[in-house]
């Protein structure tokens, strides 16, 4: 992966004035404090009542919550030697890729890499919760013959319509290219880019490339899209909020959320006591209930979650949901420069 990856050329002194909040750290007065840079909107509502508020009545500590998180900021932190952002929720791909340049490796022992999957954790992250990336249709767009298996979605002439998906190669469908394409889903990795574009192409017409996940959830409302590939939370406000979405359970692809720690900050000790919080079982179900998502850790029972039976419906974790394929994180973090620059040309080709 090229080290420009990612990153925009933004003025380092406009980025820690604007957006970034103030740091954290240990006052006159003894108080802990961290930053916490995430999503905003929903998403950052449950991370403070489901994980900081419980860690602030058992420690004291207090946050300042700041958004969006964003990988320009922490090079603009890290490279003015100013880093004031304690824990950011963002990809794990960043993390692998500037590990030890501009995230701190995690080295305290209660982040013990044997209590997460396989295959789920690297040197500056360890997952916080689980999602999958899930294929679902809308039950109104489609009265007669329903969709059943990840072919479906590739197949225009028997189900006609719209699909829509994250704008992001990394958002499930390059892998269900390869299994809609006669790939085991136990060879998808490494990802065949061209063979799974070639599959893509054959519905290229009927994709719509959606900026942001509020623009799927709106999409999917409004019946702009019979089809969709996104990300297990997303899937479940969309229901929510009308859209009448049945998943097919056939092929998915599953992945982490995560919290990193940009590197320099003063507090990272604290920061790590942090991220061992969340993914203590308290932590994680309080979370999962609040998002629908899994727990990080396996050995979190979800019988004790207490899903709704909406969230259950667009869970991939639950027995007899077909297969699953972990995204591969070291694939990701070597090809994702190359491959996002590929999409991109692909997309206007």
């Amino acid at each position: 992966m090229k080290k420009s990856l990612f990153f925009t050329t933004i003025a380092v002194g406009a980025l820690l004035v604007s957006g970034c909040g103030v740091g954290g750290g240990s006052g006159d007065s003894g108080t802990k404090s961290l930053t916490w840079a995430s999503t905003g909107g929903q998403f950052q509502e449950d991370e403070k009542k489901a994980l900081q508020e419980p860690f602030t009545a058992k420690t004291g500590t207090t946050f300042t919550n700041v958004s969006p998180a964003e990988q320009a900021q922490v090079r603009a932190m890290v490279s003015s030697g100013k880093t004031i952002w304690d824990l950011a929720n963002m990809s794990w791909i960043y993390a692998g890729a500037y590990c030890g340049e501009l995230f701190e490796k995690l080295d305290d022992p209660a982040l013990d890499r044997g209590k997460f999957p396989e295959g789920t954790t690297g040197d500056c992250f360890v997952p916080t919760y689980r999602y999958a990336n899930i294929f679902s249709y809308n039950a109104d767009m489609y009265p007669g013959e329903k969709p059943t298996k990840i072919e479906d979605f590739f197949d225009v002439q028997r189900f006609p319509g719209k699909r829509v998906v994250y704008d992001y190669p990394k958002a499930g469908l390059m892998e269900a290219a390869l299994v809609a394409d006669g790939v085991p889903a136990e060879q998808v990795y490494p990802i065949d880019v061209d063979r799974a574009l070639k599959k893509i192409d054959t519905i290229k017409s009927s994709l719509v490339f959606a900026p942001s996940y509020g623009a799927i959830q709106q999409m999917l409302v409004d019946k702009q899209a019979s089809m969709v590939l996104t990300v297990t939370a997303r899937t479940i406000v969309s229901a929510q909020s009308g859209a009448n979405l049945v998943p097919v359970w056939d092929f998915n692809t599953t992945d982490i959320g995560a919290l990193v720690i940009p590197k320099g900050t003063p507090n990272k000790q604290l920061a790590q006591e942090m991220l061992a919080f969340v993914t203590e079982p308290e932590q994680a179900v309080a979370y999962a209930k609040l998002t629908g998502t899994a727990p990080a850790r396996p050995d979190v029972d979800l019988d004790s979650v207490g899903y709704t039976e909406q969230q259950k419906t667009f869970n991939a974790f639950l027995p007899d949901r077909g297969t699953t394929v972990e995204q591969d994180k070291q694939w990701w973090i070597d090809n994702t420069d190359a491959l996002v620059k590929r999409w991109t040309s692909w997309k206007v080709g």
